[in-house]
């Protein structure tokens, strides 16, 4: 984990290379980026290859990253820690991308527990994330607040949450899903969150590429 030193020098780099990169520096715009993309790496990285998947899986998971954050860039407000607004666009591709693995995959119970983990995270990483997910959760329809809430943050098993519910595991893994779907989708359409566009391109202006 990194150290309180550590973090706070990185938020006061990444955060004049953000001011100084909409000011026009597109020098340092690309450290920052180069920056960023490494930190995706070693986060996602570290989950989706626990599922099989190749170095070209987490390439487009940095991409997806960076053209996120290309996009949203100008929601980012100076007086705000740019840190938890980079990681939140990181979990959330994450998110995507270990329930694409885990729809071809049929979803195992690795991938399953893995999504858990990775809505579940720490709340270190952003300090505000606890209240705002507790807050979207509140927003879904009844079984899948019940299941997303057991699950994610609770920690149940998907047995236990089958049990709570009375209803099968499979229909716990269909509401956990759309519940994912729901809470990526509200999260895109709020203002300073990342914004999927398909078709985009990414910061270099370049389409993701194998």
């Amino acid at each position: 984990m990194i150290g309180h030193h550590a973090a706070a020098m990185r938020e006061t780099r990444w955060s004049a290379a953000m001011i100084a990169a909409r000011a026009g520096d597109r020098r340092t715009y690309g450290d920052l980026l180069t920056a960023i993309a490494g930190r995706v790496r070693r986060y996602a990285g570290a989950r989706v290859t626990r599922l099989g998947a190749g170095p070209h899986e987490i390439e487009d998971i940095v991409q997806d990253v960076l053209t996120a954050i290309h996009a949203k860039r100008d929601t980012w407000e100076p007086s705000r820690p740019i840190g938890p607004w980079v990681d939140a666009i990181i979990r959330y591709k994450t998110v995507d991308a270990l329930r694409r693995i885990g729809k071809r995959q049929a979803m195992t119970s690795d991938s399953f527990d893995l999504v858990v983990e990775t809505v579940a995270a720490p709340a270190q990483a952003r300090p505000v994330a606890a209240t705002e997910m507790h807050n979207r959760i509140a927003t879904l329809p009844s079984r899948e607040r019940g299941v997303v809430a057991a699950l994610g943050i609770d920690g149940m098993t998907i047995a236990g949450c089958a049990e709570r519910f009375g209803i099968s595991e499979g229909a716990v893994r269909v509401a956990f899903h759309r519940g994912l779907a729901r809470l990526a989708s509200l999260a895109e359409s709020e203002p300073g969150q990342e914004t999927a566009v398909a078709g985009s391109t990414g910061p270099g202006g370049q389409g993701r590429g194998r």
